[in-house]
């Protein structure tokens, strides 16, 4: 048996490992939206939910006849994992160029398409994947029958154990070598997994004498569960899922929005499924059927990141995500494979079909958190409505998952005791915009938002985190491009919307401006930061769209005179190095006018980012200039395929009409925006100069995001490595 649990441990690493890299070249060929996201992860259960189910239910009609052994037919499925992984990033890429050449000029209609190409191709794959626990358990059942009964659990914990290490590692592999030769390394697994199998299978006389030998054992009990353990399975899957999209809003202000933090949850979930799992395969040698209580722990467990993302309460971060998450993914991996186990019985048919309906409600639950609940209701209502089913289950145990001919337990008042402190608990927290009781609050399906302050101490934050502020830097990015133009303006262009206030300074030019925002609430809180915002937008000047930047430059026509980039802060955010790489440059080089410049605003970053980030437009474009912005603050980088004329501050505002005269110097009108200018200029460095800080570091690309992995070469300098993220006060 020791061989199924090595197998299942590499199978579960490669399975998180395909899943995190394949949903990152999703997301630079199709676009960093939340629709995306969803398709690519939906898309990616829904083939293990069939291969699940498919395998089983092929197991069952011809398995049990064949002469082929199942581990031969399991080295087959590892195969073709395997050569998933040289497969996949080329099958995304020649999705992208179709997509292209179809010419669709709506987000809907291009998210269809995308989502279509998606399940083509990833669907087949995955559903390798999720054929592998019902080929594993017709091998155990042939070869092991007394631990039959009890095979998926075991397989289960195995596979589970696999996936921690498949949350961790990962990101090292890519932060030394990028995401295509970590996808290599996942396919030599796999392959080493394919020849360990078929070496394995070749012991069949030994084999074949202890499934003789196991025909004289008493047959594997079969299944005990009542059609209430498929409901329970479906709704555990919803459950997790959804919760997880939950915590993702609710811990961000503390975690931060890097990849680590990211693969701290994933990971947290995962170990402490692992540790159910495993006190599952303990208890079930002497015990078959859970007390009452279960259910209603699980359901109180649910509601414990309301009080470890109380912003009232003083945590550390780690601490509040681990009291947080853990019990509740804990109990989780004890109930999973107990329902499993109790449907099939051991029988690879059954449990196909019992883990196709868990996954089932894995799909639906992000769904239903992310684009039904959370644009309706707070964090805290919505994981309140996911412990609802469990604190009930508790409380009316006739709702659980043993059979009709098993006397139901003996009441206590314990699961009420439960009841009762869940209540307490829903009652007595908040969510973390408690922080600005004087704010303005919009959910959509990406992210809760939130406008607060007065003043010029106004602020935006997204999921909890300090966007922007109104400050003349973010005029600068606007004004700096346009003035130095060697012609009149046309149009611009902003990507990423933020408070409005570059978009703003865009159109004080009278030019038509196109602004691309992500977030759909973002630009709804515009008229919260400036008071003229509703006659902005109501100008025929004025284009608002939302939508992914780079997906819309693929798609659009239009050429334009000026781009300027205001990615989101921190500079290590997860996703936001796709705004930074060649690839992102070569597409807006093809909408930029014969002149035009590039604005990429670069917030202040560690040698290797801004190195990065500099040799990729250095590569991308044969004239760059490079502004600092008041030393530390960040960079104005300006890029071109024409020289950019060298001009004097006081050229500079020669060239500007008097409407984005009066916006430069509205902030800061003992300044004057002559000296804002000549500040900007004083501070003036080559590339060369940039790029000499760290020459070693490649330039920025879709499969090196330099600015996300970072941690081993902060471990190098000897810094101190936190994924945290302050939460900002008031």
């Amino acid at each position: 048996m020791i061989w199924f649990f090595l197998f299942f441990s590499i199978s579960g690493f490669c399975s998180i490992l395909y899943e995190i890299v394949w949903l990152r070249l999703a997301m630079a060929q199709f676009g960093v939206t939340s629709a995306l996201v969803s398709i690519v992860l939906s898309m990616f259960m829904a083939g293990l939910g069939l291969g699940s189910w498919l395998s089983g239910h092929l197991i069952r009609k011809y398995g049990e006849s064949s002469s082929t052994p199942a581990l031969r037919l399991y080295a087959l499925t590892e195969l073709l994992i395997g050569t998933s992984a040289l497969l996949v990033p080329q099958e995304l890429l020649w999705g992208r160029h179709l997509l292209e050449h179809a010419g669709f000029s709506s987000s809907i209609a291009y998210y269809l398409a995308s989502g279509a190409w998606v399940a083509l191709t990833l669907i087949p794959w995955c559903a390798c994947m999720g054929a592998t626990i019902p080929i594993a358990m017709l091998a155990i059942r042939r070869s092991f029958q007394r631990e039959s009964s009890r095979s998926f659990s075991y397989l289960y914990l195995s596979n589970v154990s696999g996936a921690v290490v498949g949350a961790l590692v990962p990101p090292l592999l890519i932060e030394l070598h990028g995401f295509h030769w970590t996808l290599k390394v996942g396919a030599v697994l796999n392959g080493v997994l394919a020849v360990s199998a078929i070496v394995l299978s070749r012991t069949q006389p030994v084999a074949q004498r202890a499934a003789t030998e196991a025909e004289r054992l008493p047959s594997a009990p079969s299944k005990t569960g009542s059609r209430s353990t498929l409901a329970l399975l479906f709704t555990t899957g919803l459950t997790s899922m959804g919760m997880e999209v939950v915590w993702i809003r609710q811990f961000t202000p503390y975690l931060g929005t890097m990849v680590y933090a990211f693969a701290a949850i994933l990971g947290l979930y995962l170990a402490a499924t692992f540790i159910g799992s495993r006190f599952y395969r303990l208890w079930s040698r002497t015990h078959r059927y859970e007390v009452q209580l279960t259910w209603a722990c699980l359901g109180l467990f649910a509601l414990l990141p309301l009080i470890t993302a109380d912003p009232r309460l003083d945590l550390h971060p780690a601490l509040r995500l681990i009291l947080g998450v853990a019990p509740f993914s804990g109990v989780l991996g004890f109930v999973t494979p107990m329902l499993v186990d109790r449907w099939s019985g051991g029988d690879p048919d059954h449990a196909g079909t019992a883990y196709a309906v868990n996954i089932l409600g894995c799909i639906l639950g992000p769904l239903l958190a992310g684009f039904g609940l959370l644009p309706l209701a707070s964090e805290h209502w919505v994981l309140t409505l996911f412990a609802v089913p469990w604190l009930m289950l508790g409380a009316w145990p006739r709702w659980s998952s043993e059979p009709s001919d098993q006397a139901i337990p003996r009441r206590s008042l314990a699961p009420y005791a439960v009841l009762a402190l869940a209540v307490v608990c829903v009652v007595l927290t908040r969510d973390f915009q408690v922080v600005y009781p004087n704010s303005r609050v919009l959910r959509d399906n990406t992210a809760t938002v939130i406008a607060t302050g007065e003043g010029m101490q106004k602020r935006l934050l997204v999921n909890g985190i300090g966007m922007t502020g109104l400050s003349p830097v973010t005029k600068i990015m606007a004004h700096l491009p346009l003035a130095f133009l060697d012609h009149p303006p046309h149009n611009a262009l902003a990507i990423c919307f933020g408070m409005g206030t570059s978009y703003r300074s865009l159109l004080s030019w009278g030019i038509p401006a196109t602004a691309v925002e992500l977030v759909p609430s973002v630009p709804k809180m515009f008229s919260y930061f400036h008071t003229d915002a509703q006659d902005i937008l109501s100008s025929p000047l004025s284009h608002v769209v939302v939508d992914d930047g780079r997906r819309y430059l693929e798609r659009s026509t239009e050429q334009y005179d000026v781009v300027t980039i205001d990615p989101p802060p921190p500079v290590e955010a997860a996703g936001s190095s796709l705004l930074y790489t060649k690839e992102f440059y070569t597409i807006i080089k093809g909408r930029l006018r014969s002149g035009g410049i590039l604005q990429q605003w670069l917030p202040d970053g560690d040698d290797e980012v801004r190195a990065a980030v500099t040799r990729a437009l250095v590569e991308s474009f044969p004239y760059v200039r490079v502004f600092a912005y008041r030393q530390t603050w960040g960079y104005h980088f300006l890029a071109s395929s024409q020289p950019i004329p060298q001009r004097s501050a006081e050229q500079l505002i020669q060239r500007m009409p008097a409407a984005a005269i009066r916006d430069m110097q509205e902030w800061s009108p003992p300044a004057g925006p002559e000296r804002i200018f000549a500040l900007v200029l004083s501070l003036e460095k080559t590339p060369e100069q940039v790029i000499a800080v760290s020459p070693q570091t490649p330039a920025m690309q879709d499969d090196r995001p330099v600015n996300e992995y970072f941690l081993l070469r902060s471990l190098r300098r000897g810094n101190n490595v936190t994924i945290s993220a302050q939460l900002p006060t008031p």
